[in-house]
């Protein structure tokens, strides 16, 4: 078996993540974060929508982790996300870690938005 080394251009993948943290481009980051293509930075949650709406045009897709678990994003920051051209997926922050890495390795357009969770440190 033949393995490759994963080369990211354009963003900054997400290394791991544990209680409270997100270790992102080798730095440990405390709290919920935001990375795109401008790099990584703190994002104050939910009620934050400047950051998000920010990058519309410069994405395809905001991958939205909303903690441990899956939980429905408001509808009206959905709308006003899609409303600015932003497609939007919602899971459970590990996910969308995982799904953010793997499609950024790819070199596509996303972005991903990062509730902290709680539990084992991965």
């Amino acid at each position: 078996m033949r393995l490759n080394e994963v080369v990211y251009s354009g963003g900054v993948p997400v290394d791991g993540y544990g209680p409270g943290f997100f270790r992102v481009g080798g730095e440990a980051r405390q709290g919920a974060v935001l990375i795109g293509p401008g790099g990584v930075g703190d994002w104050a949650g939910l009620d934050d929508r400047e950051p998000l709406l920010a990058l519309a045009g410069e994405i395809d897709v905001l991958f939205v982790g909303m903690g441990a678990e899956i939980a429905p994003l408001p509808a009206a920051l959905r709308n006003v996300l899609e409303g600015a051209g932003l497609g939007v997926e919602v899971m459970a922050s590990p996910a969308a870690c995982r799904t953010y890495n793997v499609l950024l390795g790819e070199g596509r357009r996303v972005a991903v938005a990062l509730l902290p969770i709680d539990g084992e440190a991965e």
